[in-house]
């Protein structure tokens, strides 16, 4: 139960009705999910999150499918269920399969333990690893 109303479309105001016809035109999709629904409840947020996840996930230097696999990594670790299903969705539509999910969950979970071990243990950083002034 989300602690807001989702805005539907038929009651969204204006501003709040461009931007889902936005998402819909971006994601050649004719339905907005239920983050941008709940998240319309305070339009600004809705606007400045839009526009940062167009401009952060658009192709880059890291192809899209590569963003959402990141995307899932770190929404395992923060333990967002919301976003683990929405962009495992994502991923899958840009081509991942069963085999490079479970691939990438093996890494966070290694990742995850061995941050942990490094943290826990106050592992001192090699100096090999840490960037040359002025390289």
């Amino acid at each position: 139960m989300p602690m807001v109303p989702m805005i539907e479309y038929d009651r969204a105001t204006p501003p709040v009705k461009a931007i889902y016809d936005d998402i819909m035109a971006t994601r050649n999709s004719n339905w907005v999910n239920n983050f941008w629904k709940v998240i319309a409840n305070h339009p600004a947020t809705l606007r400045r999150m839009w526009a940062t996840i167009k401009e952060v996930m658009a192709p880059g230097k890291l192809d899209p499918l590569t963003k959402e696999m990141l995307y899932i990594a770190v929404s395992v670790t923060n333990n967002c269920e919301y976003c683990i299903h929405s962009h495992t969705a994502g991923a899958r539509a840009k081509g991942m399969t069963d085999e490079q999910l479970a691939e990438l969950l093996a890494v966070v979970g290694l990742a995850n333990e061995t941050n942990r071990l490094a943290n826990g243990y106050q592992v001192p950083v090699d100096e090999q690893f840490r960037p040359k002034q002025g390289a």
